[in-house]
């Protein structure tokens, strides 16, 4: 062993004690919406604009800095450690090497700290103004390093007595579109997790999403240069299928969704809406339900499941129908709308552009030429734990008319945390040696799609919006 990589669940609140290193309250993770009448104040107070113009992001309670804002109201006694300095506040990464370095360091890169609403995205620093909105005091943040760097070393007490360096931090969003190559502006990639997140990789170039994207730092080189991406966060789609296992009882394990999802040709008419958390983009809706339509007394528990599936095709067909029409780029190949971009920090050029994409392996021997040839953007590459689910990725090559390509690993959140790693401490010479290691597990070619299925979910999200606002 010679380096570590860190990646991690974002925007999660997490606080320590400086000295001893334990938490005076729980997490509060990235899916808790305690924090939607902060966010409505100050929506209210007509603060989005500018946020969004400093963060790339949007007022909800996704983000860390609400869920601060929230604590620091309902929670005096644990936010006064955080304003005397002995309770240092971070993101997940933050808290694993303050663990890691028994304290020494106290550091995130920049990919976390662009998704707690205190960063700004162009500057490339936390910004004093949003720290001020927020209520969070700049002494209690971390400090902003390069995702690709040596940040600290491990304490041989604290860690299995070795003496290592971190030399790669990245959120779970951006590790994976590291550790899938996507370093070309247009490269896009899905990963299937408890949500699934879309992001399409930008480059330097910081572009303005009207639709309900976001705009995201995808890492920063260790010269300080930032690369940026456009990204879709849908909340609930493996945790949809978690939520049939565990709250409806309708499945023994998660892997055995697609076997009974193939019993039936179509949900019968059946659609589900796992707005379970409210929804994400496109539709940004902290009130939105999870609601099920259609049902009749010939639904079966398979309907139901097949339904489930369906809906994640068409959630992620939602966001990159809006990164298609946003930038001209994306699986969906569409014409491109009117978008801005803004210049980014001047530097070296963003990692990759490595080229036709690496050789790949395939049940049929011409997927490898096949992917090579087809212009950038033209492919959706996938990952995650759902990922293995076949008929789920061939629905979404279906929705997407495009190839959705799924690599031999499928893992490439800790592969990108061990890409960005690796360079750092010259395991791997360039980016374009990590695109060269790339290799495809199975491409899936699409197939005619159902429109009509995809305009009755439409109807449905509309239908599930504002449910809890009554």
């Amino acid at each position: 062993m010679t380096c570590i990589g860190v990646t991690n669940q974002r925007e999660t609140a997490v606080l320590w004690d400086r000295a001893t290193l334990t938490a005076p309250r729980r997490a509060i993770v990235w899916q808790d919406r305690r924090s939607a009448g902060n966010c409505a104040r100050l929506r209210d107070q007509g603060y989005e604009e500018r946020v969004a113009a400093l963060t790339g992001l949007r007022l909800d309670p996704y983000f860390t800095a609400t869920k601060l804002a929230w604590l620091a109201e309902n929670e005096p006694g644990v936010w006064a450690g955080v304003l005397d300095g002995s309770v240092a506040v971070g993101t997940v990464d933050s808290y694993l090497i303050a663990r890691l370095t028994s304290g020494r360091r106290h550091v995130t890169d920049a990919s976390n700290a662009s998704r707690t609403l205190l960063f700004d995205i162009e500057a490339g620093q936390w910004s004093a103004e949003l720290c001020d909105l927020f209520g969070v005091p700049p002494h209690a943040l971390p400090e902003v390093v390069p995702s690709a760097g040596i940040a600290g070393h491990t304490d041989p007490d604290a860690f299995l007595g070795l003496s290592l360096p971190v030399a790669g931090i990245a959120g779970d969003q951006q590790a994976a579109l590291f550790g899938q190559a996507c370093f070309a502006p247009g490269d896009i990639k899905c990963t299937y997790g408890t949500g699934s997140f879309v992001l399409s990789a930008t480059g330097h170039a910081i572009v303005r999403s009207a639709g309900g994207l976001l705009t995201t730092v995808a890492w920063m080189d260790s010269d300080g240069t930032l690369a940026y991406a456009l990204e879709g966060s849908v909340f609930v789609t493996g945790a949809a299928v978690q939520w049939l296992r565990d709250g409806l009882g309708l499945l023994d394990n998660a892997a055995q969704s697609e076997a009974l999802a193939r019993t039936v040709p179509d949900s019968g008419g059946v659609v589900f809406v796992p707005a379970l958390t409210g929804l994400g983009a496109p539709d940004w809706d902290p009130a939105a339900r999870g609601a099920m339509f259609g049902l009749t007394r010939g639904t079966t528990r398979a309907h139901l499941v097949r339904a489930t599936l369906e809906a994640i095709a068409f959630e992620v067909r939602d966001v990159a129908d809006l990164i298609a029409a946003e930038t001209g780029r994306g699986p969906a190949g569409r014409a491109a709308a009117a978008f801005s971009q803004v210049p980014g920090p001047s530097g070296s050029q963003v990692p990759g552009s490595p080229g036709p994409r690496a050789s790949a392996t395939d049940a049929s021997p011409s997927a490898a030429s096949a992917s090579a040839a087809m212009p950038s953007g033209a492919v959706l590459r996938v990952d995650g734990g759902a990922s293995a689910n076949d008929l789920l990725m061939q629905l979404q090559a279906d929705q997407l008319q495009v190839p959705v390509e799924r690599p031999e690993i499928m893992e490439t959140t800790a592969l990108g945390a061990a890409f960005l790693a690796g360079l750092a401490a010259g395991v791997w010479s360039s980016p374009a040696e990590l695109a060269d290691t790339w290799r495809l597990g199975r491409r899936f070619r699409p197939e005619p799609r159902d429109d009509e299925g995809h305009e009755r979910w439409r109807r449905a999200v509309d239908r599930a919006k504002g449910w809890a606002r009554g």
